[in-house]
Parts: C-alpha cells; structure tokens; sequence
C-alpha cells in the first residue's frame, strides 16, 4: 500500500486537558503534537503525519465558525494529497460535529473524530489508545468513501449514525439503530458490511449566516415558549414526542410557522422513524405534515438541525429541503 499520510487537526477537549493549578480542574492544554507524542506505538504505522494545532477549546464552545473553518483546512489537506484526516476535540458535542463535518466534505478521503472519555490526569486515560486507533482507521482504504466518522474504544460509527448515550462511560459512543460500521483489532479495519450511501454538499456557503433553532416538546406545555422561538429562527426542527406527536396547543403555531420558515419534524427519542400516516388526531405525525411540516426521517434532532442549516445557507428552498431530508431515510 506505501505510506499514506494523514492530517491530524486538533479542537481541544478532554483529550488535550491537564490539571490547571489556579483551580483544580483541568481545561485544554495540550497541543496536536502533545498528543501524538503520548502514543509511541504511531511509529510503528506507515504514515507520515502532518500535524496543526487548530483550536483549544471544550466541544462545548466550539462554534459554527470554527466548524467551517476546519472544513475549508481539510479540504486544503486533502488538495496538497493527505489521504485521510484525524480530528480530536471533545466528546460533549461530538456526534454533531462529527456529522456537520460529514455534510461539508464530498470527497472520499476519510474524517477520523476522536476524543477521550478520561482525561490524561487519570488512571486508564482513553485518549492515547483512540489516537492510535482514529489515525489506523484515516490510513485505511477500507474506509474510503466513509465520509465523517467517529472512533472510541477501538468501535468506528457513522457521523449520522453515532449517538453519546453516557456521561461518562468509557464505552459511551453507540450507533443504536445500526450498530458500529466496524472495529478496529490488531491495526487494522475491519467493515461489518458495505458502506452506506450519504449526503454531502460541497462548495461555499451561498447566502448569510442562518439561525436554527431547536425545540423539544414536553408534558403540559402550552406552546407559548415555542411562539416565541419560532418567531426568531430562520429555520426550525421540532423534537416531537414519540413517531413525531406533539401537544395539540402547538397545532396552529407550528402551521403558522411552517408557512413562513422551513420546520422540519422529528422524534425526541433519536432512534427510530417519524412516520407518515399511522396516526390521525391533531398534532399527530399525519396532521403535523399535512400543515407543511418537513418530516425528518429517523434523523435526530440534533443532526436534522445541522443538515437544516447546511440546507439554508446553500439557500436551498424548501422543495428541495424536503428532498434532501426524504433521501436520508
């Protein structure tokens, strides 16, 4: 196969944090090459890294501006001839930036997304062993064509797929419609079938930055907080109860809504379909598409909310967003 090379870009994160002295805790610190350093065994791989310090931030700060501009630096890796990308940050937002950076890219190089569930303070720290693992997988052909994946605890996810199920469990990471695409043993990738088609949307942003919003249906709520948001989003993704139900108080807003911004529908409990035409009563799913709501698939809310804004900001209208949801299942 030769040597491959693979760009290795890191956000910060658990991963990259020690112990700061003023307060205890610890916050991001270490550098990309701080982390390669820690992994001895990456010697032993054939590939040659090239390695940038992009950021040094907790995932939670991490924004969408930082999430664009890591996009336009892979494409740049990719054009001077990297054949796969590593991206290690933290893993509170990683399942969303995972796929974010999964929409953005259309090529067939690989993005490798890892992260630490312990920090190196602690005993039985995570983060060398995902590092080893994330830039194996960047290096695998195997993995061509993947787009955006996440790697932790030696188990590879689809970005649209993988969902964070604990706090803090060192097995936290789970794709619970699908499983794992695959596992990595002894260096090397192993697929457990073929890779899935997926969306992806190459060339600049089209028009202004974009506001989407995300609301969560709840016992007993009125709908009056959801009026309030709708009216300041340019977009809206409601997390409807159950295959896509919501109180019937919401009904008229969200049709109100619906005729002024795209509102995509999807389900709160982020595994399984909204359907289509089981359920007749107001504010079922039936009722909801009926009044122009945009169904979202099995998408959950969190990536219907992405896929949303990508959407937006190519300016696609809202026949071609509902499209683009209809084709992710």
């Amino acid at each position: 196969m030769g040597t491959r090379t693979v760009a290795v870009f890191s956000l910060g994160g658990t991963i990259a944090m020690t112990a700061d002295p003023a307060t205890g805790g610890v916050v991001p610190a270490l550098s990309a090459q701080d982390l390669l350093d820690a992994v001895p065994a990456l010697r032993g791989l054939d590939v040659e890294l090239r390695v940038r310090d992009f950021r040094r931030l907790p995932s939670a700060s991490l924004g969408f501006e930082d999430l664009d501009a890591l996009s336009e630096a892979l494409a740049e890796a990719f054009r001077s001839g990297c054949d796969g990308a590593v991206v290690t940050q933290g893993t509170d937002t990683i399942e969303e930036t995972a796929y974010l950076l999964d929409l953005l890219h259309p090529g067939d190089q690989p993005v490798v997304v890892t992260g630490a569930m312990r920090n190196p303070t602690l005993p039985g720290a995570d983060g060398p062993a995902n590092v080893l693992a994330a830039v194996a997988a960047a290096a695998a052909p195997e993995l061509r064509g993947a787009g955006a994946v996440v790697v932790l605890g030696d188990e590879i996810h689809a970005a649209r797929r993988v969902r964070k199920s604990h706090t803090t469990s060192p097995a936290a990471f789970t794709s619970p419609a699908t499983g794992p695409l695959g596992r990595l043993y002894e260096g090397r990738v192993h697929l457990h079938g073929p890779l899935a088609p997926r969306t992806a949307f190459a060339g600049p942003v089209a028009g202004p930055a974009v506001r989407v919003g995300l609301y969560t249906a709840t016992l007993g709520d009125d709908g009056g907080l959801l009026t309030a948001m709708a009216q300041a989003c340019d977009g809206l993704v409601v997390a409807a109860f159950g295959v896509g139900h919501v109180p019937e108080g919401f009904v008229e807003v969200l049709e109100r809504t619906a005729a002024r911004i795209p509102v995509v529908l999807a389900s709160r409990i982020g595994n399984g379909p909204v359907l289509e035409g089981t359920y007749g009563f107001p504010g079922s799913e039936r009722d909801l598409l009926a009044r122009g709501l945009i169904r979202g698939g099995d998408l959950d809310p969190y990536k219907a909310r992405l896929l949303l804004r990508v959407l937006l900001t190519r300016g696609r209208g809202a026949a071609e967003i509902a499209a683009a949801f209809a084709a992710t299942g």
